[in-house]
């Protein structure tokens, strides 16, 4: 049996023997001046701009084994034996060096000669030919040459004119096939590569890649003629190891074994399972695939698509039995699979670890409510005798619980269901509106046209490391409004957003003509300026470009305060901690960072006592660029989901910390001034944020604390240093005081319920007391508002929601003290997910939220979902 390793390595040795300079795989993210599609969906993306002419590539042949995903398979995967969404795809690139016959020649070569795959089961298939081009006569006889029979050589038509995207290079191609036998066909005599059965299995496609693409379709030549090729590891591997499927060969049978481990049950029983097994295989491979490079669960872009995998993974584990949280588990199995393939999976398994388990955790919640209310939805419809789900209960399960609609459907889909969705589309008008302005650069333009614009002239110098004023050349000027244009420069001293850190701002000017820096945008080693003009600008005119310093050296401050506070959050909380974020602003930092549980006040102090102290230490910042291997074992600090080049840069602050950084920083650690964090808080599940200033900004907060501690001991009349005692003296007077008036309020009744009889229900969640209970009977309105404060009180930090029946009708309230908000618990969010149960709704905010709800025949029902979601 030939393995996967065996398949890749056999690949690339083969075509290196042949001239080809083999390249590493790129991200899955592709390149921010490729916006055709979120994610690599081949092998030959990397490659655009040497197939357009924009780059000289290194060598005219090149080979690579490439990552790719397929979103438009999703909701295909499990259904057939051929299908995935993530693979890796085995390339072959010529540039202006062969075309057909050399392309032609090796693949088969390399299919029978080495992989000895059966000459007589290959199947070829070319171009049939379309309005702007002919037949692929070239190809069909270069088929015929290698020994292929006429029969055997099959005309296509649209699927056989290859492109990347819509736009872009393509060509028309040439697939090779095999034949796996009629067992696995549909019994058709005429049945032949292109019909959609399981008994032709594409396994390589060559690619002529002769032309550009434009918007309306038009085909012009490309500068030279060029081949891409693409042939799938794990269909091959299919191939050669006789597997069934793509979901048993050796790499994706080492995922389905562990969760038949996992769940008990077993792939080969057959049955529904099957599709569940392969669904959740094929999910996991592409999730850790894509959060290895860097992208994170979000509701936009390439994040959704993480996220729509890991929700459709979870429901698929649940149908096997698997108890949340899996993914862990799934995941550790997937990284022993492909780590030979894809050894950067190593590096970052436990930061994606954590990520998938916290999405999931997530989502095990949303998953149960919505469920339940999708299965209502369903005997609903059954009896109403309806074909579809109605279009206003699909987009409340989405908007108000959670619940995706492309579960909806796929559930829906299941039990013989459809969904409305153009009524579902226009109950999300709205959001769509606002998605749209998301897409957009924050002053209006177009991400696209950004990318757009700066392919139009050469590559900006940035020298802004050292230079901060200088004479340069323009050399493309582009209006986006009145008065506001996108700008390049031959030489650039703005340093553009990117790292965390803003963008400068500062000025362009020339003999007539002044420019204000509004934005410069980062792509891929070049830049763009948004600047606001007074007057005209050409290309080939020199001006004078000045960045702020005013806006830059509190920005360089606060870059090297965030390297400070990473190393002494690690070496006061641990080496787990990773950074998950930041934002570097003149005005001050951000860093959010993986740690399982709130920072101490004790902890706050100590870590900036630590960054104060070595700022104090004036100690030397040392900032040189070496290859990353070197960087790695200097020990350098490289962010998680961050893509490095051969050649990095390392900020050094001798002796402390030493991470892989492209942002801007002062000399040296005095040059940070003094440092005060602000604020520590939760952003998520096991991320904690830290807010913090520097310099000048944090001597003023700090004189601003001392005139209002002045000022408060002076209404206190107590000396400033004994301000803490006042006020707790004051506050203990001021409960007895309230205690006194609750007791002497008329006839006991302010006393209200018992609660130690109450507080005994509650339950223990880490720090928290969690209570969830139904009140007694009359506590209504703000009295069962009342009631939860007293039990919060009472509790300690705690989480405390109450339900009360009102006749036929239910008020609930939901409470979370200061401690519960930290911990990720959110009163608003209970609220939302469990005021529908009772036939109502309402809302709030995380500390404290209320509904009301016309059944009080489901307020059990209620309160169990409410255990649930705060357990």
């Amino acid at each position: 049996m030939t393995s996967s390793d065996e398949i890749r390595r056999s690949f690339t040795e083969f075509f290196v023997e042949r001239g080809h300079l083999a390249v590493p795989s790129a991200s899955l993210v592709p390149s921010a001046l490729d916006q055709s599609v979120l994610l690599t969906t081949a092998g030959m993306q990397p490659f655009k701009p040497y197939f357009l002419g924009q780059a000289e590539p290194p060598a005219k042949r090149m080979t690579s084994i490439q990552r790719c995903f397929r979103a438009v398979d999703i909701d295909v995967v499990g259904s057939t034996d051929r299908h995935l969404t993530y693979f890796q795809m085995m390339g072959n690139f010529s540039f202006g060096d062969y075309f057909k016959p050399g392309a032609v020649e090796m693949a088969y070569e390399l299919s029978t000669g080495v992989w000895g795959l059966d000459p007589e089961r290959i199947w070829a298939t070319v171009y049939e030919g379309d309005d702007q081009l002919g037949p692929d006569d070239v190809a069909r006889e270069l088929w015929l040459a290698q020994g292929i029979p006429a029969s055997r050589v099959v005309a296509l038509g649209e699927d056989n004119f290859w492109k990347a995207g819509p736009t872009g290079p393509c060509g028309p191609c040439s697939e090779l096939y095999y034949d796996r036998g009629v067992q696995f066909g549909c019994g058709r005599g005429e049945c032949e590569p292109g019909c959609d059965c399981d008994r032709f299995l594409e396994f390589w496609n060559l690619v002529f890649m002769e032309f550009d693409r434009d918007d309306n379709g038009l085909l012009t030549p490309l500068p030279t003629q060029n081949i891409d090729t693409g042939s799938g590891v794990e269909r091959v591997a299919m191939l050669l190891q006789g597997a069934g499927s793509l979901f048993e060969t050796d790499e994706t049978s080492h995922v389905i074994q562990a969760l038949e481990r996992l769940s008990g049950r077993r792939y080969a029983d057959g049955g529904d399972a099957v599709r569940s097994f392969r669904v959740l295989c094929d999910h996991a491979r592409g999730m850790t695939a894509i959060a290895t490079d860097g992208v994170t669960p979000s509701n936009e872009g390439r994040g959704y698509v993480l996220r729509r995998i890991l929700r459709r993974a979870v429901l698929h584990g649940t149908r096997l039995g698997l108890e949340t949280p899996f993914l862990g588990a799934v995941h550790e199995a997937v990284i022993e699979s492909l780590a030979s393939g894809f050894p950067e999976i190593q590096q970052h398994r436990d930061d994606v670890r954590r990520l998938l388990e916290a999405e999931e955790e997530r989502f095990s919640q949303t998953l149960a409510t919505g469920s339940r209310l999708l299965d209502e939805l369903i005997r609903r419809a059954r009896e109403q005798e309806a074909s579809s789900l109605h279009a206003g209960d699909v987009f409340e399960l989405h908007d108000t619980h959670g619940f995706p609609v492309e579960l909806t459907a796929e559930v829906a889909r299941e039990v013989g269901l459809g969904i409305d969705l153009e009524g579902f589309e226009q109950h999300m008008q709205a959001q769509r509106e606002r998605a749209r302005a998301a897409s957009r650069r924050g002053d209006g333009v177009a991400a696209e046209r950004i990318a757009r614009f700066a392919q139009s002239a050469p590559p900006t110098g940035f020298v802004g490391y050292g230079e901060l004023g200088l004479e340069t050349k323009v050399l493309a000027v582009e209006p986006v409004a009145e008065g506001l244009s996108l700008v390049k420069l031959e030489r650039s001293p703005f340093y553009p957003e990117g790292g965390g850190q803003v963008s400068d701002t500062g000025e362009i000017s020339a003999h007539a003509v002044r420019g204000q820096i509004e934005s410069v945008y980062r792509l891929e080693g070049d830049q763009v300026l948004l600047v606001h003009l007074d007057g005209e600008l050409r290309p080939g005119d020199v001006v004078h470009a000045r960045v702020d310093l005013e806006r830059r050296r509190p920005t360089m401050a606060n870059h090297t305060g965030t390297h400070l506070l990473q190393r002494a959050l690690r070496n006061q909380l641990g080496e787990h901690v990773r950074q998950a974020g930041s934002a570097v602003r003149p005005e001050g930092l951000r860093f959010d960072f993986t740690h399982p549980s709130p920072v101490t006040a004790e902890q706050v102090r100590a870590v900036e006592d630590e960054v104060n102290r070595v700022v104090l230490e004036d100690r030397d910042l040392r900032i040189f660029e070496t290859t990353q291997d070197e960087a790695r074992e200097l020990g350098a600090t490289m962010l998680f989901g961050e893509k490095y080049g051969d050649i990095v840069r390392v900020v050094d602050i001798t002796g402390y910390s030493m991470e892989l950084c492209g942002g801007t920083h002062v000399r040296s650690t005095a040059a940070v001034g003094p440092f005060t964090i602000v604020r520590e808080s939760s952003v998520g599940q096991g991320v904690r944020r830290i807010e913090a200033i520097t310099g000048p900004e944090a001597l003023a907060a700090l004189r601003r604390a001392d005139r209002a501690a002045r000022e408060a001991a002076a209404a206190l009349r107590t000396p400033p240093e004994q301000l803490p005692e006042a006020v707790t003296s004051l506050s203990e007077r001021v409960r007895e005081l309230e205690k006194a008036a609750r007791s002497n309020g008329g006839g006991g009744q302010a006393s209200g319920p018992d609660l130690s009889a109450l507080t005994a229900g509650a339950a223990e969640r880490g720090r928290l007391k969690v209570l969830v209970a139904e009140a007694p009977e009359g506590t209504l309105g703000d009295a069962l508002l009342e009631l939860a404060d007293r039990l919060r009180g009472a509790l300690g930090p705690s989480a405390v929601v109450l339900g009360v029946r009102d006749g036929e009708r239910v008020q609930l309230v939901a409470s979370m003290t200061p401690e519960a908000v930290e911990d990720g618990l959110d009163a608003s969010a209970v609220i939302k997910q469990i005021g529908p149960i009772v036939g109502g709704g309402g809302g709030g905010r995380p500390s404290m939220a209320r509904a009301g709800g016309k059944d009080a025949s489901r307020l059990d029902e209620a309160l169990d979902a409410a255990r649930a979601l705060l357990a």
